[in-house]
C-alpha cells in the first residue's frame, strides 16, 4: 500500500529481490507511478504488478488486500488512513505491517483492533520504518543487555533536505501542532509538542538541538518493556526547527486542514532536495542497571530516510511472511514485541543499514 510513494518504493524495490516472494503487487492511488516502478522491476524474482487502490474505498481495499500473505504499507499520513487500512487487513484476513509514525494513529489501532485481532489470529504490526521501527527494536536490544533497563531516549536528526515528500511534510507538521504522549515515571503525559529541548550528540553531524514530538514510540515501547519507567522521543532537523516547534505550539498545526494549508506553504519556501538527499542520523540511548552499577548503552547510525525507512518495512514483512515473530505476537504491536532484536538488526546490517554502539562509529553491531 502506498508502494508508489518516497518510502513505499524503496520497500517494493528491496522485496522485488528477495527469495521466496513470489507475487509482489504496487497498490497506490498514483497507477501511473505504480506501473513505473513495476515495469523498473521486471525480470525481478518475484511478479510484480502495479494496482490501483483509494484508502477511502473500504470494499476496494478488502479486494485488493484478499489472498495475500502479508499486507505492507507506507500509505500515509497515517492519522488519516492507518485505521482505516488495518480495518481492511482484518475483515480481508492477512497479516498487516505499516511505518506507521504517527502516535494517535497507532494508539487509536491499538484501542480499536487489539482484540479483534487476537480473537482472528492476525498479526498487526504498526511502526515498522526506522523510526518508529528500528528504534523501537533497538531499545529492546539494549534492553536485553541490561539486567533491569529503566529509561530509553530516542534521538533523530533529520535534515529539512532528506528527501520528503509530500505525505513526510504532511506527518512532520503533525508531530509538531499537537499535545503528544511523554511517557515518565511510568505513566503518560500529555504535553505540547516541542515544550521540550536539549542538544544532543549525533554521530558524524554533531552536536544539534532536539525537541519532543508524536512518534509512536511512547505508546507501544512501555507495552512490551513494561520495565521501563520512562521513554523519549525527540527529533532535530537543524536550522528552522525551533520556528516549526514555536508555530506548532501556537496552534498554525492543530488541525489537518491547517496541516494541509502549512504543507502547501512549506513545500513553496523549503530548501531544494539534494540528488541523492541528505543524509540524517538516530541515536538511542538505554540507561538501566548492569552487575549492580548504573549503566547506560548506545546505538546509533546514519542514512537517508527513504533507504533506512523503506528497507526496515521491507525486513519486517519478510520475517512476518516467513513467521518469524514471537509465538504469541498476535493482535497489534511495535516491532519490538514480536521481532528478534539480533535478526532484525542484522538483517538491517546486511542490506546496508548498520548500527553502532560508539559516536565516533567504530564498534558495528552485527
Amino acid at each position: 500500500m502506498g508502494g508508489a510513494g518516497d518510502m513505499g518504493s524503496k520497500t517494493v524495490e528491496d522485496l522485488a529481490g528477495v527469495s521466496g516472494v513470489g507475487r509482489l503487487t504496487i497498490a497506490d492511488v498514483n497507477l501511473v507511478g505504480a506501473r513505473e516502478l513495476a515495469s523498473k522491476l521486471e525480470g525481478s524474482t518475484a511478479q510484480v504488478a502495479a494496482e490501483p487502490v483509494d484508502a477511502n474505498d473500504h470494499a476496494g481495499l478488502v479486494r485488493a488486500m484478499s489472498g495475500y500473505d502479508v499486507v505492507a504499507s507506507a500509505l500515509g499520513p497515517f492519522y488519516m488512513f492507518e485505521a482505516k487500512l488495518v480495518r481492511a487487513a482484518l475483515e480481508a484476513g492477512v497479516d498487516y505491517i505499516s511505518i506507521c509514525d504517527d502516535w494517535s494513529a497507532a494508539q487509536d489501532v491499538i484501542i480499536r483492533f487489539d482484540e479483534s485481532a487476537r480473537a482472528g489470529g492476525r498479526k498487526v504490526i504498526i511502526g515498522c520504518g526506522v523510526s518508529p521501527g528500528m528504534s523501537n527494536v533497538a531499545v529492546r536490544f539494549l534492553a536485553d543487555k541490561l539486567d533491569k533497563a529503566r529509561r530509553a531516549d530516542i534521538y533523530v536528526y533529520m535534515p529539512m533536505d532528506s528527501g520528503e515528500g509530500p505525505a513526510v511534510v504532511r506527518h512532520t507538521l503533525f508531530i509538531f501542532g499537537t499535545v503528544v504522549p511523554v511517557f515518565k515515571g511510568g505513566a503518560t503525559t500529555m504535553l505540547p509538542a516541542g515544550s521540550i529541548s536539549k542538544s544532543v550528540e549525533f554521530p558524524r553531524f554533531g552536536r544539534f538541538r532536539v525537541w519532543n514530538i508524536g512518534h509512536g514510540e511512547p505508546v507501544t515501547v512501555p507495552r512490551h518493556l513494561p520495565g521501563l519507567a520512562e521513554v523519549n522521543i525527540m527529533l532535530g532537523m537543524g536550522r528552522g526547527t525551533g520556528l516549526v516547534a514555536a508555530l506548532g505550539r501556537l496552534g498554525a498545526f492543530a488541525s489537518p486542514r491547517r496541516v494541509e494549508l502549512a504543507a502547501r506553504l512549506f513545500s513553496r519556501i523549503s530548501p531544494p532536495i539534494e540528488d541523492p538527499p541528505s543524509e540524517g542520523a538516530m541515536r538511542i540511548d538505554v540507561t538501566g542497571e548492569k552487575d549492580g552499577r548504573e549503566e547506560t548503552l548506545t546505538l546509533c547510525g546514519t542514512g537517508t530516510m527513504r533507504d533506512a525507512t523503506g528497507i526496515a518495512l521491507s525486513i519486517g514483512a519478510q520475517l512476518l511472511a516467513s513467521g518469524k515473530v514471537d509465538e504469541d505476537a498476535t493482535g497489534v504491536r511495535g516491532p519490538e514485541g514480536c521481532f528478534d532484536p539480533e535478526e532484525f538488526l542484522g538483517m538491517m546490517s546486511e542490506s546496508g543499514i548498520a548500527a553502532y554502539s560508539d559516536l565516533a562509529m567504530k564498534e558495528r553491531i552485527n
